[in-house]
């Protein structure tokens, strides 16, 4: 799961409902105004509550933009950092909206929301699905335990073994779950036939079978 920033506005908005944002992959970034010396007790409790994902950066100069220059200045360095951030900038200011087409053009995943709860939550990073325990996935099963897998499945089929080659290439792709390339299917079977466990007839059509019991 990746970062995701908020940036918040303070001078442009009292934001709300900062406790959603609670337990989550979130770090928030609250811009005080240089002139700004009052925050309302509910906004200090909520950011308190967050811990060390949130923090108060208080910006230097008092001019018109001075506050969005501190936010283009930190969303450009933790982009830099990780470029697969995620930032969500608190404010009503359609100022922003500039800045934020060009970062996206850059490919930089940037949106401006007008409340703490328009913000989407973040997505789980999909689990890697692992294999049962005291298996291999069949794709990356050395060969020698692939062909001891085909010997022994042909074993017991006795008289209902394939008898066509192609069928007999269905019947081991079947037998890892459909997972084998052409080239890994050929070489097994190459490799049966120079044992001796499968025997191809002239034509290249039809099978036979000299497996040891």
């Amino acid at each position: 799961m990746n970062m995701n920033y908020v940036l918040i506005d303070l001078e442009n908005i009292q934001p709300e409902h900062l406790s959603v944002l609670a337990g989550q992959n979130f770090k928030v970034l609250v811009f005080v105004g240089q002139n700004q010396s009052k925050i309302s007790f509910d906004l200090v409790s909520a950011v308190q509550h967050l811990g060390k994902n949130a923090e108060y950066i208080k910006i230097q100069g008092n001019g018109p933009n001075a506050l969005d220059f501190h936010i283009a200045f930190y969303i450009g360095q933790f982009s830099t950092e990780n470029s697969d951030s995620h930032f969500h900038i608190i404010s009503k200011d359609k100022g922003f909206d500039p800045l934020i087409k060009h970062l996206e053009s850059k490919k930089i995943q940037v949106h401006r929301h007008k409340a703490i709860t328009e913000i989407p939550p973040p997505k789980p990073a999909k689990a890697k699905k692992e294999p049962a325990q005291g298996s291999k996935p069949a794709s990356s099963a050395p060969q020698e335990e692939r062909l001891q897998k085909i010997v022994e499945s042909l074993t017991a089929q006795g008289n209902k073994r394939p008898r066509k080659l192609k069928t007999l290439s269905n019947s081991i792709n079947a037998l890892f779950s459909k997972s084998l390339t052409e080239n890994e299917l050929n070489a097994l079977i190459d490799e049966l036939v120079k044992r001796g466990s499968v025997v191809v007839s002239s034509n290249k059509t039809n099978v036979s079978y000299q497996l040891k019991k």
